[in-house]
């Protein structure tokens, strides 16, 4: 084995960009693009891809992953099953090498007096290579740890390792004709947002590809609760071009997934009565949520998937965060026509079809 003291194995996300892809997987190039590009976006680092190959390779796991795959056919999904639970299991009993958990743990506590604390709570999200690509769905396929402190750190970074062998992840891939081994996964570790409201804003209508429009949607507490299905989001159609909100659609909304201050642990909450049917969002934060997208699709060229946050202790509008990007991937495809023949206008239409593009 090379000389792993010249190797790059963790990498500031601010120094992160698009040709970083490779090492750093899309989500992370993706964010270091936007923090260049002066959005707001949570601060932290990135496990480069490095550390799971070498992992892979000094476990002799390789062989064994091929074998298992190779053997696999789309329409079983109880085989997809098992050997994702297999092939997990092989990654998590895997230990990372003292150079790297040294490098990250440095990282760590470099983030953390940034932030005059010893302890910060972070995100530790996967980054996958083949992720955040044109034309291509693989994203929201792996793994991602909220609250995570210093004693669960490196135990969470090899979770995401691990999930890129998800039962969702394996059969996408072998549904696109994407090869396994070609695939490899980085992971970001941001600073957490303590989200009083969170949720995800397409730079055009999801339901028929209209440009003029942006998309907002929104819950209370932490995203994961939109993403997971769990809860029906409030809703907001923007004018583009003028930024006005042309539509509004409040949901019932009766839980939260928040941070128990007790335990330190994302947990599911319900939502006081005098909550849950008020809009998760106000007028200026609409607005200014559309203004960054509008601002974002510009600096790429594309119509974006974008994930936000509202954090509960900061003023507006310092308060607002961009914790990803992504190229919109329906209506940027050849399907579109297709697409929009199925789908509706109706709240709950546009609902499941964010859903169903996550799925």
């Amino acid at each position: 084995m090379s000389s792993t003291n010249q190797k790059e194995y963790v990498k500031w996300l601010k120094d992160c960009c698009k040709n970083d892809l490779p090492k750093v997987g899309g989500k992370n190039a993706n964010l270091g693009e936007m923090i260049k590009a002066d959005f707001p976006v949570p601060p932290g680092f990135a496990v480069t891809v490095e550390p799971y190959k070498e992992a892979l390779s000094e476990g002799d796991l390789t062989r064994e992953i091929q074998n298992t795959l190779s053997r696999l056919d789309v329409k079983d999904i109880e085989s997809i099953g098992k050997a994702s639970q297999h092939i997990r299991d092989l990654i998590e009993a895997q230990e990372m090498s003292p150079v790297v958990e040294e490098q990250v743990r440095r990282y760590y506590r470099v983030l953390c007096h940034e932030f005059g604390t010893t302890d910060l709570p972070v995100a530790v999200r996967s980054s996958a290579t083949a992720e955040d690509l044109p034309r291509a769905s693989f994203a929201g396929q792996q793994d991602t740890y909220l609250w995570v402190k210093e004693d669960r750190l490196i135990t969470a970074i090899i979770k995401c390792w691990a999930s890129l062998f998800t039962s969702r992840a394996i059969s996408y891939r072998m549904r696109m004709d994407f090869p396994h081994e070609k695939v490899f996964i980085s992971v970001g570790i941001q600073k957490m947002v303590d989200a009083k409201t969170a949720g995800v804003m397409f730079t055009l209508n999801p339901t028929n590809g209209d440009r003029s429009k942006i998309m907002i949607g929104g819950c209370w507490g932490l995203g994961e609760s939109l993403v997971s299905g769990e809860v029906t989001s409030d809703e907001w159609m923007v004018d583009k071009v003028v930024l006005e909100i042309i539509k509004s659609t409040i949901s019932p909304k009766s839980i939260e997934r928040i941070v128990d201050q007790n335990s330190q642990k994302v947990i599911t909450g319900d939502i006081p009565s005098d909550r849950q049917d008020i809009p998760c969002l106000g007028h200026e934060e609409i607005i200014e949520l559309a203004r960054l997208g509008k601002r974002i699709e510009q600096h790429y060229g594309s119509a974006q998937d974008i994930e936000w946050a509202i954090a509960k202790d900061l003023p507006f509008p310092q308060n607002i965060f961009i914790v990803q990007t992504r190229p919109e991937t329906v209506w940027s495809g050849e399907k579109a026509e297709s697409k929009l023949k199925t789908t509706g206008d109706s709240k709950s239409d546009v609902v499941q079809f964010w859903l169903n593009i996550k799925a």
